[in-house]
Formats: structure tokens, C-alpha cells, sequence
């Protein structure tokens, strides 16, 4: 092994004797795009903005599906000359999700289809090499190879020694093991640029170099037009492919649109030529070391992501052009990468250094990539943030960019993935400029559990957060709130007299789970746990998306009726589940609703839905129906456990017995000497509770009150991990992890919350009446693993777990969790009965009950019992009214 201080002082040296050499700009010979100004036309139903190989993909995909005459791009400089003009080319189909594989799979596809063609792309199958230096490192590897098979991704796992067999050049000797992936490769992101142009504009399109847009224009919230140098061009659609510029171009239009992306220093080193390099020699990732490496025509290319980013451009002034956009070599920063890259290559000793490239890349704030109709603009669609993978997403994300604008549908699931899932103060540059310094270090980091960002941080805070973190709550932070994960224990009074206001501000315990085992907190989440099952739990649910809606008359009953599955005209005081479906009749949302009075309602929904909720209800409510967002106006505070009846009664006067106040319910309260408290007599956990919304100014009086007199009977904060334990032991979905838009009622066990008698069709009824005539592919079940698995030493199952069913793959662990009660590992997701040809079968409850089932978690098999209906806990406290609630289905007709 190369010693480090024979390292730095071979650093040091190197730099010396090469840096002063290294030209910091690659000349390629470019082809040429223009089109003369007077030949522009005047109209066109799409405008693409963008020359690199997003905005490429894009323009040959509207014109495959018959727009290319209707489509013109335009691009400030030349075409490929952003981004796309120099990067690494790699192209790996292993993704944090299974959406974003679907996504690179289509674009290798694209890019094989060219090259048939004779066009190229410089698409090259060498396959890639990931190798860990940790155990950490291979247990990831060891789940990425359990989830293959649900994947459909071909891939083996390898000792050192057969590491150095696929890639001679590595030295191996503190390495434990690697992952080989055989379809993964590399092209040439300027080859396919240019490719897909040509093709498209053999196909009508219009492509239009040096020639920015000035302005996008809108009436009545839907794109209509765009500006450039030479006057004005109507438009239905605009798309914004402006790479690292797309935030810039966002605020091109009135009202602007968000494009959250910040630029970062990113490094490409190139080689001279190597003699005997194996031109198949595959892409190599050493994530522990934060480096890659690859063969580039006889020579090396080789980069990183460092742990710690430099933010490019920091003052927001953007370079208008590819050339000023080049940044100057910082040596000093590369410096870890190439201690690296030296250590696990050696022979790069001997090799020649070309030239150190330092190339700004945009990253989103959660480092995936922005696609989507943009959330203040219709028909205006984004397609950027590709941080560094653009090769990898362009073909994908172009063909469903395309297909959105054409079809208003696309045959992939971009949910998690849309720009919709951000806020304004994602936005904020100040806050991009933070976050986008640890975000690049995201794509070779461990994927433990419940990743948390440590900037950005203490951002959106409940008036309650002081007494929060005084009570030793643990944060995580979600759609910018600060929300307690657990609570450690409490801080004590002379700690918290001796904080000032600033320590206060910055002082606060982060949560993370580094470790794919049994996590650190464990007690302390059962302590709370119990509490909410056996006595007083307090959680608050302030980050929870709120929004008021009413009408004059009765038009916001006849608009919610159309948006939503289930029946909303209830009696004033109740509360509904509902989901908000799409014309497939999958979930855009999933929410409580209250009926506040004839022509009022709240609207409770997920967190991370407060955006794309509210844009899925503007695009459907009538003008005549109000929508106000109220969840920065109320403090959320749920009490839950079997005694919160009793504890509540002394703060109120009123009668709060279960004829006066039955379940799933509200009223309006006085509580303590607070007014207005809206109360909901349900908990989302399926334990007994009350959610009191307050106002913000009687916060923090209502949650001392309930503190002082809840002690009586041990009342104990609990945080989300508590919360998320009840909720999977019941059953319950989660949006995001279990729901999404492509997943139907049906499908997870709540078609007794779709009313199809309605007196109004609503959105989603025809594909759901074909699919309950035809039957589902699918079915939500819940797991409990057998007690085989032992939760004190063995690895913990924490989502995307492949299921079998009589030894064959039968379906993926979508959410997962320990049961306290159950005192065993739980487990939520789908069935499928797979045929031949891997034809997916319609699936029964006799299909599903009579099979034995098993989850692999990192390769070793555990035996799990099946559930398809919620299951009833025992408690010391039976209440009937707790058992009335299912949180997925009951033995209705469709689903015995």
C-alpha cells in the first residue's frame, strides 16, 4: 500500500512539474445549426430552450411523435456547447429508484437505436466496476444485488480478486469486495446532441443557435408566447432545457418559475495516451474514495464528487456563454480526489496528465433531477438538474417530456422526480448555495435510512420548537420544517437558562441512522411508541400540508365531489379520506377533509404534497371556488393514547363523549384560554387522539397547558419514527412510498373510500370501474417476518426489499418498520403474480393467502407471514370506537 505522506509529497511534486502546462479548454470542431433570423417562423406550438442533449432529446421526441414541423429550439450559443460539451459519459442503470432506472434504460435504448442508424453516440457496453472499501460499503452492494431481480438488472457481486481481474489497473489490497454491472457504459453526450438534432430536424424541427430567449410569456397562467432578439413567437408549450442556466431562464417569465439548481466546480482530469489500455476497460467507482474512472480513446478520464463542494458563480451572476462559463483549475480542491485516484491507480505515476478540466454543474437542492409542468405556468415543462448524468437521463426524461406535451400522460412515473415537490425557499439562492456545498457528495455516499441534510437548515419552525428541542427532541426536516424524529432526554433547566438566542437558533440535534441495522434509537422510539398505544403520546404535526376551501354557495362541494374518489357531501363536523385521483386512477393526492360548514372545508395532506397538491386543485377548481394554503397559520399538535379523552376534558368545556364527539369528527374548541382550536377527533396512527390545529398566537399556551396537566399521566413527547411505527404495524399507506400516481385504490385495499354512485362523475371513475370489472395486477399486502430474523444482530429491512412467493419474485417492500407490539419486523408492498414470459396475471386474495412468503434482505431470505386486512393490536385499554377505523380495507364485496 502506497503511504500517505509518499502520496501528498507525489502530489506535490506532480503539481509542480504539470499544472503550469494544462490548457483548461478542450477546442472540439462543432457543427453548425444556425438558421437565419428572417426564417424563423412565427408560431409554433412548442418552444424548446436549450441546445444541449436534454433540449435535443426533447426536440427528436416531439418530432417521432408526429410535432417536429410545430417545434423549434433555441439556444443562446452553439448546440452541445453547455454542459453537455464536456463530460464524463457515464451511463449507469443502477438508480435510487426504480423510476429514474426505467428513465436510463429508455435512454440506452435511444442511444442503440442511433447507432443502427449509423449515427453517433459513441454509446460504448463496457460495464462498471463498484468497489467498497467498507462493510457498510458492500451490505449497500449486497441490497443493490437483492434488488436486482425486481429490477430487472443484470449484475454480480465480487471479491478483491476478482476486482482486479476486470480492472487490472486497481490496486485491491484494502478493498473487501465490489459489484460488477455488465450493461452499464459510456457515450459521448456531444456525439448524441448532435445526432438527435440532425434527426430532428430532418423530422420539421426548427433549430436556431445564438439566439437567446429574452422572455417567456403567459395569459391567463398557460404559456403563449416567447421573446428573442428579433420580436416575438406564440407558443402553446415552452420547455426549459437551459442546464445549469434553467434557473436563470425560470425568471424569464411573470410570475417566475422555480427552477431550484445551483452551480458547483466540477472536475474532469484527462490523461495522455495510455499504452495497453484495454479499450473495454469499465467504468470504475470508488465511492468510499469519492472517484471514477474511465477509458476515453487510449487515455484516462477520471473525477469525482468530493465531500465537500465549491459553489460556482456565488454572487449570482451567471456567464453567458459556454467560455466564460469555464472555471479556473483549483488544485488545491482536487487535491483529495487526486490523492485518491493516485492511491487506487498506481500507474498513474507514470502517465502523462493532459489538462484539468473545472467545469460547473447544476445540482437540485435534494440532488435529483427537475422534470415536469412547472407549478405557476401551464404548459411550461422543465427538464434540467441532471448533475453530471445528463447522458444518462436525456433519453429517458426527453421521450416523457415529450410524451407529457403530447398526450398530457407518459408511460413512466415522474412523481418523485417533478418540480412540483419544491417550495419558494427551496429557491432561495442564499439556501441553494448552502445545500449545493454537501448535496454532490450524495452520489457516492452510503445510502443508509433516513438521510438527513445538516444545511438549509431551521428554516420553517412551529411556534413550539423551543420547548421541542428543550424536551430533547431530534430533528429531521422535511419541506423545510424542522420536525422531532425522537426525543433524547431532555435538557436541563440551567442548560437551557445558559443558551442565548443565537445558540438557540443553531444549537439542535440532528437525526441520522448510519447503519443498516438495529438503529441507535430503538428504545427510545419504543418508550414513545408505548406511550401513544398505553398512555399519552404528544407529536406535532405542524408540518403537515393545510389548506382551506369554500365557495359562496354549494360549488365547492360539486368541485371537490368531481376531484375527489370518495363522497365529500357529508354532514358539517365530519371528516373523509379521500384520494384525489388521476384519469388512470392513481393517486395525485391522498388527504382528510373537514367540513368546516355547508361551503367550507380543510384539506389536511401530506407534507411533501403542499405544492403539488395545491397545483393538482387549481388546474380542476372552478374560478368561483377559493383555495387558501393555512399551513403556516396553525400549529398541528396531536395527543393520542387511550387517556387523551380524559386529559382534554379538563381543558374544555366542551362535552367531548363519543355521542356528543364521535370519531372522525370536529369541533371547534376552547382550549385552556386559547379560542378557535380546530380539533379532529382522529390521530392518522389509528390509536385514539385528538389533532388540534391552533392558531399560532395560542401555540405555545396550548401545548404548555397540555404538557402541565398530561404529566399526571405520563405524558410523553413522541416523535415521526414513533408515529411511523404505529402507522405500519396498522397498515397504513404512506404517499410517496406506497401511493403514487400510478398506484389505484384497488390496488392497495381502499376501494370502500371510492364512491362510484355519486351524482358527479369523478376524475379516474371509468379506469377504475374497467380495472374493478377486470381485476388488479397487484395487491398491498403486510408482512411480518417470522422469528427467523432477529432484530439485535441480523440487517434490518428498510424498503425496496424484493418478496417471493413459493421461491419466486413476487413483489418489492415499498415501506417498512419494527412492530413494537408485534414485537417483530414489518413489512408493506405489492404482489404480483408474474406468468410466463413475465406476463403480470390478475391477483386474489386466494392467491395472495395462499402462498409462503419471504423477504430478501441483503441476500439472506427471511420467512414472513401475509396480511391483507388491518390488523386489530392488543392493548390494556380496548375502546371499540379505535377498532371502527381500518386503514385499508374491510370485507367489502370486491375484496373478500
Amino acid at each position: 500500500m502506497l503511504q500517505r505522506k509518499y502520496l501528498v509529497s507525489h502530489i506535490h511534486t506532480f503539481l509542480e512539474k504539470y499544472s503550469a502546462s494544462f490548457p483548461s479548454v478542450l477546442i472540439v470542431d462543432k457543427k453548425q445549426f444556425s438558421k437565419s433570423s428572417e426564417s424563423i417562423p412565427k408560431h409554433a406550438r412548442v418552444i424548446i430552450c436549450g441546445g444541449g442533449v436534454m433540449g435535443a432529446s426533447v426536440a427528436y421526441h416531439l418530432a417521432t411523435l408526429g410535432w417536429g414541423y410545430e417545434t423549434i429550439l433555441f439556444e443562446k450559443n452553439r448546440v452541445g456547447g453547455g454542459t453537455t460539451w464536456n463530460t464524463s459519459g457515464l451511463v449507469g442503470v443502477f438508480k435510487p429508484s426504480l423510476a429514474q432506472v426505467k428513465l436510463t434504460r429508455s435512454s440506452v435504448e435511444l442511444y442503440k437505436t442511433l447507432n443502427s442508424k449509423g449515427l453517433q453516440t459513441g454509446w460504448k457496453q463496457c460495464g462498471s466496476l463498484n468497489i467498497a472499501r467498507t462493510k457498510d460499503r458492500m451490505t449497500m452492494f449486497r441490497r443493490m444485488k437483492a434488488q436486482s431481480v425486481s429490477w430487472n438488472i443484470d449484475c454480480e457481486l465480487l471479491t478483491p480478486a476478482q476486482c482486479k481481474e476486470k480492472c487490472p489497473l486497481l490496486y485491491v489490497d484494502d478493498l473487501v469486495g465490489g459489484i460488477w454491472i455488465p450493461e452499464d457504459g459510456i457515450g459521448d453526450p456531444y456525439k448524441v446532441c448532435t445526432s438527435l438534432l440532425e434527426e430532428a430536424i430532418k423530422m420539421g424541427v426548427t433549430v436556431v443557435e445564438n439566439c437567446p430567449v429574452t422572455k417567456v410569456i403567459q395569459e391567463n397562467d398557460r404559456v403563449t408566447g416567447v421573446e428573442i432578439e428579433n420580436g416575438k413567437i406564440d407558443c402553446e408549450f415552452f420547455v426549459n432545457c437551459s442546464g445549469f442556466w434553467a434557473r436563470e431562464v425560470g425568471h424569464l417569465s411573470e410570475p417566475y418559475v422555480k427552477v431550484p439548481l445551483h452551480a458547483v466546480e466540477h472536475y474532469y482530469l484527462h490523461t495522455k495516451y495510455v499504452p495497453d489500455l484495454n479499450p473495454l476497460t469499465p467504468v470504475v467507482r470508488d465511492q468510499d474514495g469519492y472517484i471514477y474512472f474511465r477509458e476515453n480513446n487510449g487515455r484516462l478520464l477520471a473525477g469525482g464528487f468530493e465531500p465537500v463542494a465549491n459553489p460556482a458563480f456565488e454572487n449570482g451572476t451567471m456567464p453567458d456563454s459556454k467560455q466564460k462559463s469555464i472555471l479556473e483549475a483549483n488544485w488545491d480542491h482536487f487535491h483529495i480526489l487526486l490523492e485518491q485516484l493516485l492511491h487506487r491507480v498506481p500507474c498513474l505515476e507514470n502517465v502523462v496528465l493532459d489538462r484539468l478540466c473545472n467545469e460547473p454543474e447544476a445540482f437540485s437542492p435534494d440532488c435529483k433531477w427537475i422534470v415536469g409542468e412547472s407549478p405557476e405556468i401551464q404548459n411550461y415543462y422543465v427538464a434540467a438538474g441532471m448533475k453530471t448524468v445528463g447522458i444518462a437521463a436525456a433519453g429517458g426524461v426527453g421521450q416523457a417530456t415529450a410524451e407529457m406535451i403530447v398526450y398530457n400522460d407518459t408511460g413512466f412515473d415522474m412523481y418523485e422526480l417533478e418540480v412540483s415537490r419544491f417550495l419558494g425557499l427551496h429557491n432561495n439562492r442564499k439556501f441553494l448555495r448552502d445545500r449545493v456545498r454537501e448535496v454532490p457528495s450524495l452520489h457516492y455516499a452510503i445510502n443508509f435510512p433516513f438521510h438527513e441534510f445538516v444545511t438549509g437548515r431551521n428554516l420553517r419552525m412551529s411556534p413550539v420548537y423551543p420547548k421541542l428541542k428543550e424536551a430533547g427532541a431530534v430533528f429531521g426536516q422535511t419541506m423545510g420544517y424542522e420536525r422531532p424524529t425522537w426525543f433524547e432526554e431532555p435538557h436541563s433547566e440551567e442548560d437551557a437558562s445558559n443558551k442565548s438566542i443565537e445558540d438557540w437558533a443553531t444549537d439542535f440535534q440532528l437525526a441520522s441512522a448510519k447503519s443498516f441495522g438495529k438503529p441507535h434509537w430503538f428504545d427510545r422510539v419504543g418508550l414513545e411508541y408505548a406511550c401513544c398505544r398505553e398512555g399519552i403520546g404528544l407529536s406535532d404535526y405542524s408540518s403537515f400540508t393545510k389548506i382551506d376551501l369554500w365557495s359562496k354557495g354549494d360549488e365547492v362541494v360539486d368541485a371537490l365531489q368531481y376531484i375527489c374518489s370518495n363522497d365529500v357531501n357529508v354532514p358539517v363536523g365530519s371528516i373523509i379520506h379521500t384520494g384525489m385521483q388521476n384519469k388512470n386512477g392513481g393517486y395525485e393526492n391522498d388527504c382528510s377533509l373537514a367540513r368546516i360548514s355547508e361551503n367550507r372545508y380543510m384539506m389536511i395532506a401530506p407534507t411533501i404534497q403542499q405544492t403539488r397538491c395545491k397545483v393538482w386543485l387549481q388546474r380542476h377548481l372552478p374560478r368561483n371556488v377559493a383555495m387558501s394554503d393555512v399551513t403556516s397559520m396553525f400549529t398541528a399538535l396531536c395527543i393520542m393514547g387511550p387517556f387523551t379523552r380524559i386529559l382534554l376534558s379538563e381543558m374544555t368545556e366542551t362535552d367531548l363523549n363519543p355521542k356528543n364527539f364521535p370519531f372522525f369528527t370536529h369541533k371547534t374548541l376552547d382550549i385552556g384560554l386559547a379560542t378557535g382550536v380546530r380539533t379532529m377527533n382522529l390521530t392518522h396512527t389509528g390509536e385514539l387522539g385528538y389533532v388540534l390545529y391552533i392558531p399560532n398566537e395560542f401555540a405555545l399556551h396550548v401545548y404548555t397547558s397540555l404538557v402541565e396537566a398530561g404529566k399526571k399521566y405520563g405524558l410523553r413527547h413522541a416523535g415521526y419514527y414513533a408515529t411511523r411505527a404505529l402507522r405500519v404495524e396498522k397498515f397504513y399507506a404512506f404517499w410517496g412510498q406506497d401511493l403514487d400516481t400510478r398506484t389505484t385504490p384497488l390496488e392497495c385495499g381502499r376501494v370502500w373510500r371510492v364512491k362510484f354512485d355519486k351524482n358527479i362523475d369523478f376524475i379516474g371513475r371509468d379506469a377504475l370501474l374497467r380495472q374493478r370489472d377486470e381485476g388488479i395486477e397487484r395487491k398491498y399486502v403486510q408482512l411480518i417476518l417470522d422469528d427467523d430474523f432477529c432484530s439485535d444482530t441480523d440487517l434490518w429491512p428498510w424498503g425496496g426489499e424484493p418478496i417471493y412467493r413459493n421461491g419466486k419474485f413476487a413483489g418489492t417492500c415499498t415501506t417498512t418498520g419494527y412492530g413494537y407490539t408485534f414485537k417483530k419486523q414489518v413489512c408493506l408492498g405489492f404482489i404480483q403474480n408474474i406468468g410466463p414470459n413475465g406476463v403480470p396475471l390478475k391477483v386474489t386474495n386466494d392467491y395472495v393467502m395462499s402462498g409462503e412468503y419471504e423477504i430478501d434482505i441483503a441476500g439472506i431470505k427471511f420467512p414472513a407471514k401475509v396480511n391483507i386486512h388491518s390488523p386489530i393490536l392488543p392493548t390494556k385499554y380496548p375502546d371499540q370506537e379505535r377498532d371502527v377505523y381500518r386503514a385499508t380495507r374491510n370485507k367489502d364485496k370486491f375484496d373478500a
